[in-house]
């Protein structure tokens, strides 16, 4: 299998969480460290992580650097972080904790010519834009409201000012344990070829990464599938 699997570790109060459909009163502990999370993941043979800072994202601000670090610092993990980014010493604070990848999602919408600055400072590879669609269109805010732009019109955009890489949430799919709609993301791929197309959201099982797989999609982030031991890593 081509198709890189990379689990999420979603922060807070600085514990391992799950959400369902992004509602954070419906958040479940599966583990109150972190590091040790990422260490079980790292000694199944996974090479990649993903961090969610769900605290830094209400704040506006990056919370869990130090856990971050921990964790960048005591495992050989690839790890992208995300969360409450909106200036650009948060991404030189996330990269020089260890993380090789900011993901960047509302300021991308909301204030595009800081976030083409930042691919340009930062290059497309350090990047990893974050994209939040309910159907085809692109939401902002927590999910709360919806942009203009469809998905495709949005990554045609940033692809022509140097983007290289992103990941997509069906946020109709998130943390619901449904399965997800294949046949979305192996548009974006067909759409986007020469990007990193990243499937997000509703990857539910072993068919599901072998479906995205064959339709080319170049990685799947999963939460709940892989906690709950639906996917077996």
């Amino acid at each position: 299998m081509n198709l890189q699997l990379i689990p999420a570790i979603d922060l807070i109060d600085g514990k391992c969480v799950r959400l369902t459909h992004g509602d954070y009163d419906t958040q479940k502990i599966y583990n109150s460290d972190p590091l040790d999370q990422a260490k079980i993941f790292e000694d199944k043979g996974i090479k990649r992580l993903h961090i969610v800072d769900l605290d830094g994202a209400k704040a506006g601000k990056p919370q869990h650097l130090q856990i971050l670090e921990k964790i960048a610092t005591q495992t050989n993990l690839i790890i992208d972080f995300g969360g409450g980014i909106r200036h650009s010493d948060s991404i030189k604070s996330i990269l020089s904790s260890g993380a090789k990848m900011v993901s960047v999602g509302s300021v991308s919408v909301k204030n595009p010519k800081l976030f083409e600055s930042w691919l340009t400072e930062f290059g497309g590879k350090s990047i990893l834009l974050a994209a939040d669609v309910r159907g085809e269109k692109l939401l902002t805010d927590a999910w709360k409201n919806e942009s203009e732009f469809t998905i495709f019109e949005f990554i045609e955009k940033w692809k022509q000012k140097g983007l290289t890489q992103f990941f997509c949430t069906d946020i109709t799919k998130d943390g619901a344990l449904e399965g997800l709609n294949t046949d979305f993301y192996g548009e974006l791929k067909t759409k986007f070829p020469t990007l990193t197309v990243i499937a997000s959201g509703g990857v539910t099982s072993q068919d599901d990464l072998i479906e995205l797989d064959k339709l080319g999609v170049d990685g799947a982030i999963v939460g709940k599938a892989i906690y709950e031991e639906r996917i077996l890593i």
